[in-house]
């Protein structure tokens, strides 16, 4: 089985086949009914999901120096007002967030871990960003 990482690079290409349009709102439901049937199925999430779900959104929430209770896809729709450009400035953010130190996280381990970054072009363009 994949993992979140994997799953939201297939979507990031295909976002159609798997949320029927490229919306960040439409992607956070999404993550959520994916987190939410695999605790139904029983099926134990990996470092990677635990790592997503636990730490982007705090993660997103220092960067960009916001304290709230609203999800992150609303975060960033702050910034944006428009879903197709929110879910283009997800994965730019996602990118971030992999390849991010994560001693600095308020959850996280000591050290840096760092997830590959599926699409170097995009991984480019959010460093130039």
């Amino acid at each position: 089985m994949s993992g979140v990482f994997e799953l939201l690079e297939k979507i990031r290409t295909k976002p159609g086949m798997y949320i029927g349009r490229p919306s960040v709102s439409d992607l956070f439901m999404f993550l959520v009914g994916y987190e939410y049937g695999h605790g139904e199925s029983g099926v134990e999430p990996t470092e990677e999901e635990d790592d997503f779900y636990g730490e982007f959104q705090p993660w997103l929430q220092k960067k960009l120096g916001i304290k709230t209770v609203s999800s992150w896809a609303k975060i960033i729709m702050l910034s944006c007002h428009d879903e197709k450009i929110g879910f283009e400035k997800f994965f730019k953010l996602l990118d971030e967030f992999k390849q991010r130190d994560k001693s600095l996280d308020e959850n996280g381990e000591n050290g840096i871990k760092s997830y590959p970054v599926f699409n170097e072009k995009i991984a480019e363009e959010s460093r130039i960003n």
